[in-house]
C-alpha cells in the first residue's frame, strides 16, 4: 500500500496536467493494443470465450469501437466543461480508442480484411513502434525535466546578473 501511495504521490507531483494526460493516453493504448492482439488471436485459434461480434452476418471490426471513443472523447474535448476535459478516463479512452484504429490500420489502408495476411503486420509495427515511441519519451522524461530545470535555473541567474550590472565583459572602474 505504501509504494501505491508514492507513486500516486509521484505521479501528482512530478508530472503536470499534460504529462499525466499523455503517461494515461500511452497506459491506455499500451494496454489495449496487447489486450486487443491477445483476444484476437484467441478468437482466430478457438481457444477461450471470445468469438467475433457479427451483426446480419457482416462481421464489426474494432477499429469501429475505436472510431466512437474518439468521438466520444473529441465530444468532451470540445462540449465539456474543464474538469471533464482532464478526467483521466478522457485520456485513457482516447489512448484505448486509438489503439483499437491503428490495431487494424492495414485493414484501413487497404480498404480489405489483411489482418492475419502479411500486409496486416503494418498494424502491428505501427502500433508497436507508437509504444516504443511513448515509453521512450516516458524513460527519458527525468531527464528533460532535470534539463528544463537547469537551463531555467541558468537563465535566472543569467538574469540576475544582468540587473546587478555585470555582463560578464570588461567592467569600468569607477
Amino acid at each position: 500500500m505504501k509504494e501505491l501511495r508514492e507513486l500516486r504521490r509521484t505521479f501528482f507531483e512530478e508530472l503536470d496536467a499534460r504529462q499525466r494526460a499523455a503517461l494515461l493516453s500511452w497506459l491506455g493504448f499500451t494496454g489495449t493494443f496487447g489486450l486487443v492482439r491477445a483476444l484476437t488471436y484467441s478468437i482466430k485459434s478457438g481457444k477461450g470465450p471470445f468469438r467475433n461480434l457479427s451483426v446480419g452476418g457482416e462481421h464489426l471490426h474494432h477499429y469501429m469501437w475505436g472510431i466512437g471513443m474518439l468521438a466520444g472523447v473529441g465530444a468532451i474535448a470540445v462540449h465539456g466543461e474543464d474538469a471533464r476535459r482532464r478526467h483521466p478516463a478522457v485520456a485513457t479512452s482516447y489512448g484505448a480508442g486509438l489503439a483499437l484504429i491503428v490495431d487494424e490500420f492495414a485493414l484501413l489502408l487497404d480498404l480489405r480484411d489483411v489482418y492475419w495476411a502479411k500486409q496486416g503486420r503494418i498494424s502491428v509495427d505501427l502500433g508497436i513502434g507508437g509504444v516504443a515511441l511513448a515509453g521512450s519519451y516516458f524513460a527519458a522524461l527525468p531527464l528533460l525535466q532535470a534539463l528544463r530545470r537547469e537551463h531555467q535555473r541558468d537563465r535566472s541567474e543569467a538574469a540576475e546578473r544582468g540587473a546587478d550590472g555585470v555582463t560578464g565583459g570588461a567592467q569600468s572602474a569607477a
